[in-house]
């Protein structure tokens, strides 16, 4: 992505300059350019690591982490069951999960549209795995990127075909094991260690399930790469139209680079900028770009080439950060980028929404029901003064424990009769079905419809409560 405006201003300080019209990883014949992407190193970099490592950390531990006896997150998908912070929620949470979706949208709006693509760059998995496990595997057995391209180039040796298997070994158990931990999310450890020590032919459908989505791991980390980015990820393509010239990105600061020039000429030239022209910001970046063509859609905001720029601009003596993070409008402007009142305020809304969904999570009722009158039923009579009617009620047990539970009206004089006996018992994680009557006195049905409230108790503590109406006949006041 390259914003009109950006064009214009860079066109202004580049003389005969060239904005490229197709992906960096296309050439001109539509063909797939590989990326050989130089080892990055620097301060943010070194960050990013460590980032990394806490992703790690919390990837493949959390699964192995329980809360009341359950998995701290589950994600099962099949079952319509997910689980999180040991809490379990059901298609009945659907007003939860509607509040979540729209939290997150609206996240994804402000955020990007303040913090620009902050969390492609340094928390994103796609960016993680690659850059920091896949790309380090890479390194290590094919050497740096200037090896990697004359193994590339070079015939069929022996050498090439060890290099290039023991690669793709690696790659494919390290996919195998990631495939393990993520369908741990889905299923949970249990089912999971079934699959790994019963027989294969009891869990065809978890087993082939793990090897879809080894498969899948491998040929994103090992062939399609960046094009995840650029080509299949919504957000990515998104950000034409959520950032803005006030956003923050990783920028070149072309007012204080241009005129470009090698380091001797630069010497010389009393109108030559900063930039030395040495294509280190290209030779580090992922997915093939040079930054110094403006904000594009490609760029992931890994900080590579800020660290790669730093680099040589403190060996030829120049000041840091000339590619940095900043807006638009800051470099055009010249200012340093800041923390502006339009990023607190987006900040401030991202907190009171995520505020909301954490309350309504906590407050959310591990006991819950509905009750609905028996269709095609109007009141029968009890006696010569009490009227009945007959209630369907459905009940959720969201807990790990069998829970008996009793009714009671609240506030009316009656009593409520249940096909079960006293109690109706609701197993644990599962619904439940019950019919029971409502018995009220004459002198307590004064209209046609009353509203009536029914409490849900458990050792005798109340855990919900639900309405609905009693009918009464037509002559009643």
């Amino acid at each position: 992505m390259i914003s009109s405006s950006t064009q214009h201003d860079v066109n202004k300080s580049i003389p005969n300059v060239s904005f490229r019209d197709r992906l960096a990883t296309v050439d001109a014949q539509g063909k797939r350019k590989w990326i050989f992407a130089q080892r990055p190193k620097g301060k943010l970099y070194n960050i990013r690591t460590w980032v990394s490592i806490g992703f790690f950390i919390l990837f493949f531990a959390v699964p192995f982490i329980r809360i009341n006896g359950r998995p701290a997150l589950q994600l099962n998908i099949p079952e319509a069951k997910f689980i999180i912070l040991g809490k379990i929620f059901w298609p009945q949470d659907f007003f939860i999960f509607g509040v979540a979706m729209i939290t997150f949208i609206v996240f994804i709006v402000l955020f990007t549209s303040a913090f620009g693509r902050l969390f492609c760059g340094w928390v994103c998995p796609q960016t993680i795995f690659m850059e920091m496990l896949f790309r380090k595997i890479e390194y290590w057995i094919e050497g740096d990127a200037a090896k990697q391209k004359l193994l590339k180039a070079a015939p069929w040796t022996s050498e090439k075909i060890r290099k290039k298997l023991a690669k793709h070994i690696v790659f494919f158990v390290m996919a195998f094991i990631i495939a393990n931990f993520f369908l741990s999310y889905i299923i949970g450890t249990v089912e999971l260690w079934k699959i790994i020590t019963e027989p294969v032919s009891r869990h065809l459908g978890g087993f082939s399930s793990l090897i879809i989505f080894s498969g899948i791991f491998y040929g994103v980390y090992a062939y399609f790469r960046e094009q995840i980015c650029t080509v299949i990820c919504p957000y990515g393509r998104l950000q034409s139209v959520l950032m803005d010239r006030n956003s923050m990105i990783v920028a070149y600061d072309y007012k204080r680079g241009e005129k470009r020039a090698k380091f001797r000429k630069l010497q010389n030239d009393p109108a030559a900028g900063d930039c030395i022209d040495c294509f280190q910001c290209v030779k580090v970046c992922p997915t093939g770009i040079d930054i110094r063509n403006g904000t594009q859609m490609e760029c992931v905001g890994c900080t590579a080439c800020i660290d790669a720029c730093n680099k040589m601009m403190e060996a030829v003596g120049r000041p840091l950060d000339l590619i940095r993070y900043a807006s638009e409008n800051g470099i055009a402007e010249g200012k340093k980028l800041r923390f502006t009142g339009r990023m607190k305020f987006y900040s401030v809304v991202l907190v009171a929404l995520a505020t909301l969904l954490s309350a309504l999570l906590v407050t959310r009722k591990n006991i819950d029901g509905t009750i609905v009158r028996a269709p095609g039923m109007l009141y029968q009579e009890k006696g010569k003064d009490s009227l009945s009617n007959v209630y369907i009620l459905n009940m959720v047990n969201k807990t790990d424990q069998d829970v008996p539970v009793t009714l009671q009206l609240e506030d009316l004089n009656g009593t409520i009769l249940t096909t079960e006996g006293e109690k109706i018992s609701v197993n644990k994680e599962n619904q439940g079905r019950s019919t029971f009557f409502v018995v009220l006195p004459n002198d307590e049905v004064r209209k046609r419809k009353t509203p009536i409230r029914i409490g849900v108790y458990h050792n005798n503590e109340k855990l919900t409560e639900m309405k609905t109406v009693f009918m009464g006949p037509f002559n009643n006041n």
